[in-house]
């Protein structure tokens, strides 16, 4: 009766319910995770999710599987060390007494009851078969013939063959090993060891290896916010450099990494906003060139039409209404030309506000008296005529003269109409001013109402207009001037419900003491 060969017999898993220890609940619940991770991203494509959550979820995800991997690993090798020591020195005890039995017997001892007492069994459960007999040795465990399965009291009774057995009692997992005792024909020996200090050992640390995997988690994705912060702050940079240049600060530059990888991206921006910078400030001179070149010769024409028209009557009529168009169009070209100097100086930087102080409802007024429509219709609130503002004359008058203009080449300049008012909708009104210009124009598509900011932009609505006037830069101008006083501009539809436009500027005001 060697232990090596009473290992012959089957071991099952010492686990009472197969998958219900801590980890084998991990597990499930995390393929149960990645399979709903699986059928989300199926509807859902991952380049919806923001850069910097991609990197932090990719870090979480990384730590939790390999956390889960390492704790499904070390709890299977733990409990397969646990369970084979428990085994063998189980079953090297159980041969040890069964020798003890077989001697007891060959001294002709009939008495089973102190065979088994006198082996020592504490807390151990034992039971003695001697042919039909049954003798039970339960002790502090309760365990005794009954909890012995059929299929081993078979194979040692039957088949006279040594063999253990994991089973499930009222004690919980128990290993059961049977042993044929050759001293009488007939006698088998079985022992009773319970593994539930095993079971306890193993889901403590089951539990800690759950509670291991979370903490690895949470460091993991603390690790992934910092990397996720680290990795994107380039394209932030990236993008606040775009976004400088896209305001006009054409030197804006990224700074050049030692990073190799980074390093590519910021010579790649620096080269690209180096080129456009070039390109813009070519361009620029080109216009401010041409602009001052034509100034001359149109100061000729000028004055050459003012030296006809002085002598108007003199020439025949013909002449005159050839006259008349010579000093109309003389007139747009002069107004386009000192358009494109103005522009040009907005991109060359050269434009310098000279502020002052103005009390707005007196400043529209003498700004409408001196326009291309001194008629037009003015509407000042109550509040109105109490705000200041604060800005460059000069400019914020060219600013309502382009717009007066607008309204007379677009509405044929009847029922334009002029509305200064604090701002509406506002939490705080009267730090802000409006002033409108409506006409009864054709009004602008919604498609179109950013389009006409835009230099040279004249809108699908030009065809229609009562007169060809107008170069589309008197619009482009207006956003640039209320840009540079910190205000916006936009059209709208008109709001009593009436076919035109509405121009709305929106400046910083406050309420004189």
């Amino acid at each position: 009766m060697s232990p090596e060969a009473s290992t012959s017999g089957a071991a099952p898993d010492v686990a009472p319910r197969p998958g219900s220890s801590p980890i084998d609940v991990l597990g499930r619940w995390r393929d149960g995770a990645l399979n709903r991770i699986e059928a989300a991203s199926s509807r859902f494509r991952l380049q919806r999710i923001p850069l910097r959550q991609r990197i932090m979820l990719t870090f979480s995800l990384g730590a939790f599987a390999l956390s889960a991997f390492l704790a499904a690993t070390t709890y299977g090798f733990t409990k397969s060390a646990l369970i084979r020591d428990r085994e063998a020195s189980s079953i090297e005890q159980a041969y040890r007494r069964a020798t003890t039995v077989s001697d007891e017997l060959l001294g002709n001892n009939a008495n089973y009851t102190d065979i088994l007492d006198r082996l020592g069994l504490g807390s151990t459960g034992a039971a003695l078969n001697a042919g039909r007999t049954w003798v039970d040795a339960s002790g502090p465990s309760g365990l005794g013939r009954t909890d012995i399965p059929p299929s081993l009291e078979q194979r040692v009774l039957a088949d006279r063959q040594p063999a253990r057995m994991v089973v499930n009692t009222d004690r919980g997992p128990t290993l059961v090993v049977g042993i044929p005792v050759p001293a009488s024909d007939g006698a088998s020996y079985f022992e009773f060891t319970a593994l539930t200090e095993i079971q306890r050992t193993l889901q403590n640390l089951g539990r800690s290896s759950v509670a291991a995997a979370i903490v690895t988690t949470g460091l993991g994705l603390l690790l992934g916010s910092l990397a996720a912060r680290r990795s994107v702050r380039p394209i932030g940079d990236a993008a606040q450099a775009a976004k400088a240049i896209a305001d006009g600060r054409l030197d804006t530059r990224l700074v050049v990494s030692e990073d190799p990888d980074l390093q590519v991206l910021a010579t790649a921006f620096n080269d690209m906003a180096a080129a456009l910078q070039l390109r813009l400030e070519r361009d620029a001179r080109f216009a401010s060139d041409v602009s001052h070149e034509l100034r001359s010769p149109l100061m000729t024409l000028a004055a050459s039409a003012e030296v006809l028209q002085a002598r108007r009557d003199e020439i025949p009529e013909r002449s005159q209404a050839a006259l008349d168009l010579l000093v109309g169009d003389v007139g747009r070209f002069q107004g386009m030309v000192e358009d494109l100097l103005e522009i040009s100086r907005f991109d060359a930087g050269a434009i310098r506000l000279h502020t002052e102080d103005l009390i707005l409802a007196e400043f529209v007024r003498h700004s409408i008296a001196a326009s291309s429509l001194p008629t037009a219709e003015l509407d000042i609130s109550e509040r109105a005529e109490t705000l200041l503002i604060h800005g460059d004359r000069r400019r914020l008058f060219r600013v309502i003269a382009n717009l007066l203009d607008n309204a007379r080449f677009y509405g044929g300049g009847e029922g334009v109409r002029v509305l200064v008012s604090e701002a509406l909708n506002e939490p705080d009104p009267i730090s802000t001013a409006w002033i409108a210009v409506e006409d009864r124009g054709p009004g602008v598509p919604v498609e179109e109402r950013t389009l006409i900011f835009e230099r040279f932009a004249r809108g699908s609505s030009a065809g229609r207009r009562s007169t060809s006037e107008g170069a589309g830069l008197g619009l482009s101008l207006v956003d640039e001037h209320i840009r540079m006083h910190a205000g916006r501009v936009w059209v709208e539809d008109r709001r009593d419900g009436e076919p035109g436009a509405r121009f709305v500027i929106e400046l910083p005001a406050e309420e004189l003491v």
